[in-house]
Formats: structure tokens, C-alpha cells, sequence
């Protein structure tokens, strides 16, 4: 795709009249607007949530950008028509757009040097964090407090650790589980 390719560009926004002037902004930028099989997805809704299953990245266009790290692009609601094109033409090309000052969004990788855990271990250390104990953990997971305890001493083995405190702190620290 070229600089200058036209983007097929699905608008969602909750105001009539903002999306009638996000279309004639994009319009005029020579993009086309569609209704299905968009490249990307521009997103102004006013503080809704984004589309649920999107098939093409998302612009999203809020105030509240620190809160955003889903959307591909993240732009100010008064983003200037140059500034909505390149973001557009960026995350249609497989970048992501921040304002300054976004942190990145977290990756739900671990770190290089972070323990491998089994699923059940990363679900049992992200059950520490909600502060259950053995027996509430038991009941929601449909295991015994025995199992829980197995899972519990392979976890603190694996991070190293000697309290659920100190397993969650290295949970965290490494990028095994977010909370």
C-alpha cells in the first residue's frame, strides 16, 4: 500500500455530527468509507467502548488517552485532519499510535528471564493477588485444598520464593501475570 493509496475506513461515533464531519474530513483526505471490509477503523465514541471484535486496527479518539493501550492508534478527539491521516495510513501499515507520554501497552509475555508456570500455576498466582485463601481458591477452581498446596509449593520453587507475597511481587516484576 502506498503513501497516497486511499484507506477504506469503517467510522464509529456515537455523535451524528461528529461522524458526518469525520467522514467528510476523511473524504476529503481521499479515503473511502465503508461499511464492511474496512483497513482500519476509526473510533470516536465519546468515552464508549470500542468495537468488540474488530477485524481491522482501530484509531480510537479520546481525551482520556492514558487509559487507552487496546486501539492500534490513539489520537486527541481535536487531532488535526494531517495528524488523523498519517495515524490512519500508520496502523493500516501494522504501527501503533500514542500521544506522547502513553506508555506502551503491556505485553502479556513473560519476561526473557521470568519462570515458565503452567496455566494452573499463573491461574492460582493471579488468585494470591485477589488475596483468596487455599480454601476459596479450592472452591472456585473445583480442586482440593491439597491440589491448591501442590500447585502452590511447585509455584514458589519455580519464582524462588518463600511467602505469597514475595511470589506475587516476583509474579508481577517478571511479566507472568498482570492484575
Amino acid at each position: 500500500m502506498s503513501l497516497s493509496a486511499p484507506l477504506r475506513i469503517r467510522v464509529h461515533a456515537t455523535d451524528p455530527v461528529r461522524r458526518r464531519g469525520l467522514v467528510a474530513m476523511l473524504e476529503a483526505a481521499g479515503h473511502a468509507i465503508t461499511g464492511d471490509t474496512p483497513d482500519v477503523e476509526l473510533c470516536d465514541t465519546g468515552g464508549a467502548s470500542l468495537p468488540r471484535e474488530s477485524e481491522a486496527p482501530v484509531v480510537a479518539l479520546t481525551a482520556g488517552a492514558s487509559s487507552w493501550t487496546g486501539p492500534a492508534g490513539v489520537l486527541h478527539p481535536d487531532a488535526s485532519a494531517e495528524q488523523l491521516d498519517a495515524a490512519l495510513r500508520a496502523v493500516a501499515a501494522g504501527l501503533l499510535v500514542r500521544p506522547p507520554g502513553l506508555p506502551e501497552p503491556r505485553s502479556f509475555a513473560p519476561a526473557d528471564d521470568a519462570p515458565l508456570l503452567t496455566p494452573r500455576e499463573r491461574e492460582i498466582l493471579g488468585l494470591i493477588g485477589e488475596g483468596l485463601s487455599n480454601k476459596a481458591m479450592a472452591r472456585r477452581l473445583g480442586i482440593s485444598v491439597h491440589t491448591i498446596k501442590f500447585h502452590m509449593e511447585a509455584l514458589f520453587t519455580k519464582l524462588d520464593a518463600t511467602s505469597r507475597a514475595e511470589a506475587l511481587t516476583k509474579g508481577l516484576r517478571g511479566g507472568v501475570i498482570e492484575l
